[in-house]
């Protein structure tokens, strides 16, 4: 069964994204094995999964980029996730209508290689809320928004993670692969205590 990765930007106050939807992360330059980290990524995903507002800024800039990201955001298949779009032109989308959580698991259990949802930050928070994410890959950036859109939100009951990978980068970026750990109901969990 395929697995639902999440890989994401985010501030290191916790935001997708500031509230007019921009990354204002403040370096014009990223670091080299920054960029081949998150290359290497891209091409081994088995689709890539999107809303809608995703969708449609990644469709107006991926056609005619020519960016080294350009031909496996072009080439492998998209999945976006609305109820209103009418179409999908960008060439390998289909359009998710559904139930998330159906939706979800039908495409888990296709073949291919693992998910990869890039968001925004509605979907994000809807797939961590309904437990959908097998791992969390966070490209932490070395900015605080003070406010915007928050990678998790009216989560029913905390979170817990296992950090698999943590790796820094010259420009102070962190890349931080996160995976969901159970905690066993008759054990309480003391926010004061180290695990």
């Amino acid at each position: 069964m395929r697995r639902l990765i999440l890989q994401t930007g985010v501030s290191i106050d916790g935001y997708v994204a500031a509230l007019d939807g921009s990354h204002p992360w403040g370096y014009a330059k990223p670091d080299e094995a920054f960029k081949h980290w998150i290359l290497d990524s891209v091409w081994g995903a088995g689709a890539h999964l999107m809303g809608r507002v995703t969708y449609e800024e990644m469709a107006a800039h991926w056609p005619t980029s020519k960016s080294e990201y350009a031909r496996p955001m072009n080439e492998i298949p998209k999945v976006v996730f609305s109820k209103t779009l009418q179409q999908a032109d960008w060439p390998e989308t289909r359009i998710a209508r559904g139930d998330l959580s159906d939706e979800i698991g039908r495409l888990k259990r296709e073949p291919g290689n693992d998910l990869i949802a890039y968001g925004g930050a509605t979907l994000d928070q809807a797939l961590s809320r309904l437990g959908l994410v097998d791992e969390y890959r966070l490209m932490i950036q070395p900015a605080a928004l003070g406010a915007g859109l928050p990678l998790f939100k009216d989560l029913a009951a905390p979170l817990h993670l296992e950090l698999i990978e943590a790796t820094t980068y010259a420009t102070g970026a962190a890349i931080h692969v996160y995976r969901p750990r159970a905690i066993p109901a008759d054990q309480p969990v003391d926010p004061d205590q180290p695990d």
